[in-house]
């Protein structure tokens, strides 16, 4: 035993024997995971597929949860809507539809007045059919206690020529009846003021003056139908306001007329 404690080879073996303890015991530390003083605090668990601590959100991902208007509208308000393309025209919705015998009617309406107007008018104007002429219609209406007599025989007699072709043809409808309404107001003042009392009846009554007035005024409300010139035009199968204006410029017209150039009283 002296000779090993004395023998530096053996004291030489020994260190080397404990530094391969402590060796051993080194790498075996090394495989197995150093305590930390935080080992004991709860973990947090993260989903799965992820790993590491979670990344702030990011205004990406809020994003991507906003619904967005689609394409063309504005979020300020639903848009005014817009006619699509291919709207039918009036024309085109009344073709659909369908007008039945409406234009047939109102063509047999205007052929009939329009005709009437017509032939009294060459009366006055020229004479035919036993007529009156130019110069028995102004005798007429100065016996009947008109003012310029000449003037009103002449623009009488033309317009209510005019006012009846323009009917049958269909041709600016709604003027042409304005002014065979105003024409038979004066013509019914006329007949009522020359027999006192309200007569109706024909032939002294004011029966056709007023049923020729009263399809004039129709006329101006309805329009000429679609077999008539103005057949195309809006107003000819949907009159509105334009109509109901001349229709009371119609009736303005004749009773102005009656009230500046003969003056008289036709209900007494």
């Amino acid at each position: 035993m002296s000779d090993m404690r004395n023998d530096p080879t053996s004291r030489l073996s020994t260190g080397r024997g404990t530094s391969g303890a402590d060796a051993g015991t080194s790498a075996g530390d090394l495989g197995r995971p150093s305590l930390s003083p935080f080992d004991d605090l709860p973990t947090e668990s993260f989903p799965a597929g992820r790993s590491g601590a979670p990344a702030e959100p990011s205004t990406s991902d809020a994003a991507a949860t906003e619904i967005l208007p689609t394409s063309g509208a504005s979020t300020a308000g639903p848009a005014a809507p817009t006619p699509a393309a291919g709207t039918p025209s009036h024309r085109e919705r009344d073709t659909k539809t369908g007008r039945g015998t409406l234009d047939l009617g109102l063509l047999a309406l205007r052929l009939v007045v329009g005709g009437t107007l017509l032939v009294h008018g060459l009366q006055k104007l020229t004479g035919l059919w036993n007529g009156p002429g130019l110069d028995g219609f102004e005798t007429l209406l100065a016996e009947g206690g008109f003012d310029q007599a000449r003037a009103l025989a002449v623009a009488g007699a033309v317009g209510e020529t005019a006012a009846g072709v323009l009917l049958v043809l269909g041709l600016l409808t709604p003027v042409a009846a304005a002014g065979a309404l105003a024409l038979m107001i004066n013509a019914w003042a006329f007949r009522q003021a020359a027999e006192p009392g309200l007569a109706y009846f024909a032939p002294d009554g004011v029966e056709y003056e007023t049923l020729l007035g009263v399809c004039a005024g129709v006329l101006i409300l309805t329009g000429p139908g679609r077999i008539a010139l103005d057949g195309r035009r809006g107003w000819a199968t949907r009159p509105f306001a334009g109509s109901l204006v001349l229709a009371v410029v119609g009736i303005a017209g004749g009773v102005a007329l009656w009230i500046f150039l003969n003056g008289a009283n036709p209900l007494v």
